[in-house]
């Protein structure tokens, strides 16, 4: 069977507070989530929302461990590139915003040869001069935060003769997210959070809570199932 992987999107959803950031992979990992994401290099600094030490990340790797869950980090700056480098990297994100503003950092984080993911929106895919490896996929997003219905009209029709493998949202609920999976969509990228109302950031509304992320999970293994059983 052909797997559906599904990330759990933190970022500063964790609201500067580490224990809500451990809670957070705690959940992930109860809602069958297979990869947990942090991101590193954007509001960064000391006193900012996502100001990360090396002490920290080094409690995110050992929460993720413990819960066996993989722990990835989207790299936004080359400070950051520099930071995660050393850690025991399995997999790594490169942001649309990346794609846009810096190559140089994007091919950085190529170089290492490791499993990439690499979201558009903020470019065009089709202006992106990158050779297409086995350890590179395409996630195909809507770079609004949130996103809404009559804004996702570019998702490709079917994803297995795309060049995206997966779907990263920005909407407020699942749905979009399970029309990808029904389209073929491998790689499903979706914002966590504990608490929608929370107004700390923006992300919390485009958040799926656990209840609502285990639902998705749920319900797009299962149209993953049929669609492979169906071919």
């Amino acid at each position: 069977m052909k797997n559906l992987t599904f990330i759990a999107e933190i970022g500063m959803n964790y609201n500067t507070n580490l224990g809500v950031a451990y809670e957070l992979i705690r959940q992930a990992k109860l809602v069958d989530a297979d990869i947990v994401k942090f991101q590193l290099g954007w509001r960064d600094k000391p006193g900012e929302i996502n100001h990360l030490t090396h002490e920290d990340i080094s409690n995110l790797y050992k929460w993720a461990n413990f819960y066996e869950i993989d722990l990835m980090f989207s790299i936004i700056s080359h400070d950051a590139f520099e930071l995660i480098k050393n850690f025991p990297l399995k997999h790594i994100k490169i942001a649309s915003r990346t794609t846009k503003d810096d190559i140089s950092l994007v091919n950085k984080i190529i170089n290492l040869d490791i499993q990439t993911y690499i979201s558009f929106g903020m470019s065009e895919v089709e202006n992106f001069n990158l050779k297409k490896t086995d350890k590179i996929s395409y996630l195909h997003c809507v770079s609004k935060y949130p996103s809404f219905y009559d804004e996702i009209k570019k998702m490709p029709k079917d994803f297995s003769i795309s060049i995206y493998d997966g779907y990263s949202d920005h909407t407020i609920s699942i749905e979009t997210a399970l029309i990808a999976i029904s389209r073929g969509a491998k790689i499903i990228e979706k914002h966590f959070t504990l608490d929608k109302s929370d107004t700390t950031i923006r992300d919390h509304a485009l958040s799926a809570t656990p209840d609502e992320f285990k639902q998705m999970v749920n319900i797009g293994r299962q149209i993953n199932r049929i669609l492979n059983f169906s071919n």
